[in-house]
């Protein structure tokens, strides 16, 4: 398996959007066409193919052409990284928050009193 670099700003700004998510869960879940998708949402075949494209630049779905079909596919790989940049992110917050607790703890138990 090929490691490469997450362009969060790219996925993170796909994901942004409701369309574009329901969009990557639906192909996570299996292949789709580009016009199976369009059939999902209340907007043109442009709008969803132009979400689509935004996915795909983000390296969040994969296209492939099978005769006249556009299929679209979840790639996991990018979903699997943006998750665990998100899991940083929340250890890093995760030991602010158990630091304040020791220092809240710390300070307790110099001044049983409370604060005053």
């Amino acid at each position: 398996m090929v490691v490469r670099e997450l362009d969060a700003d790219r996925v993170f700004a796909a994901l942004a959007d409701a369309t574009r998510r329901d969009i990557v869960t639906r192909v996570l879940r299996g292949e789709a066409s580009v016009t199976a998708l369009a059939r999902c949402y209340e907007m043109s075949f442009a709008a969803v193919q132009k979400h689509v494209a935004v996915l795909e630049r983000a390296r969040l779905v994969t296209k492939e052409r099978r005769g006249r079909e556009q299929l679209v596919r979840g790639d996991i790989t990018t979903v699997r990284a943006a998750g665990h940049l998100l899991e940083q992110f929340e250890r890093v917050w995760a030991g602010r928050v158990e630091r304040m607790h020791e220092l809240l703890a710390e300070e307790a138990e110099g001044n049983p009193e409370g604060p005053s």
